[in-house]
């Protein structure tokens, strides 16, 4: 008798389970990515050290919520601001345009991109890390407020936001890439069991089994070529579009595409081990785990 799964969401009404990049990792035989992906959800986002998870310091870069022009939104007004406020400051000067009026609108400008950067701050403070890239952000353009070089707090804000939206649409590409390598593997193989074939689940095939792959057919798990010779198309895995000769005893991987004849191949790892599950675990080590080197530029 089977559980009815029930979905659980956060205090945001966010689901937590059966997502994108939940059924993703599922796919790819690689379970132990799917726990550290709830760990990471099962909480208050804001109450949350962002530094010690896949999260980029603070900011999600798992997904685009929205087009990208929705993302630029905030750096397009801010940017809009600013170089009105510097022409009316050197071309185009109005007898308005000074005193509180010139503050106010370059502070206008500054919100946008500004505000959620402070909001960041003021949640790393309350974590314990003070010296966080968000609060010297803001001490930075906030001094140059001071001083009085309101282009320059909002040009070094806006600069910062860009950079942001970049690395969130650059996540986003890298994680529909991932899924379309993943969607190059069936879930089913055929294997020969007393020379006859049977069809069972990839993630069932043991190491040592004997897969009968037709011309046409994409393979399922890593393995070893036992015929003499053998066709595949390999574009997926490589972007290579030349049909890649493989002889007796060659490597093959997940995600192939049988050419010409009928190959066998021997399974030599499980589901879990083949390489597609190791990218997942390589992207999301690079993802939350940075190098000192790294955190050091950035702050």
């Amino acid at each position: 008798m089977t559980t009815q799964h029930k979905h659980t969401y956060d205090q945001a009404g966010n689901q937590l389970c059966c997502t994108e990049a939940t059924k993703i990792y599922t796919q790819a035989g690689a379970p132990e990515l799917v726990d550290n992906q709830n760990k990471c959800k099962g909480h208050d986002h804001e109450g949350h050290d962002h530094t010690k998870h896949s999260d980029d310091d603070g900011h999600n870069h798992d997904h685009v919520a929205g087009s990208p022009l929705k993302l630029f939104a905030p750096a397009i007004i801010s940017f809009v601001l600013l170089m009105a406020a510097i022409a009316l400051d050197n071309w185009m000067a109005q007898e308005w345009f000074e005193g509180w009026i010139r503050v106010v609108w370059y502070v206008v400008a500054y919100v946008p991109v500004g505000f959620p950067v402070i909001k960041d701050a003021v949640v790393s403070i309350r974590k314990g890390d003070v010296f966080s890239e968000f609060l010297l952000m803001v001490i930075a353009t906030l001094g140059a407020f001071a001083i009085g070089e309101y282009p320059e707090a909002v040009a070094v804000m806006l600069f910062y936001a860009v950079g942001e939206v970049f690395q969130t649409l650059a996540v986003s590409r890298a994680k529909g890439n991932i899924k379309a390598l993943l969607d190059q593997r069936p879930d089913e193989v055929t294997i020969l069991i007393d020379n006859q074939p049977q069809i069972i689940k990839a993630a069932n095939a043991e190491i040592g089994y004997i897969i009968q792959l037709k011309p046409g057919e994409k393979l399922g798990l890593d393995g070893e070529l036992l015929s003499d010779e053998a066709s595949f198309n390999t574009a997926a895995l490589t972007g290579e579009s030349k049909p890649d000769r493989k002889s007796k005893g060659d490597s093959v991987l997940a995600g192939m595409i049988n050419l010409n004849m009928v190959s066998m191949v021997k399974v030599t790892t499980s589901y879990t081990d083949s390489k597609l599950s190791k990218i997942l675990e390589l992207v999301q080590n690079a993802t939350a785990q940075k190098a000192p080197t790294e955190l050091f530029i950035r702050k």
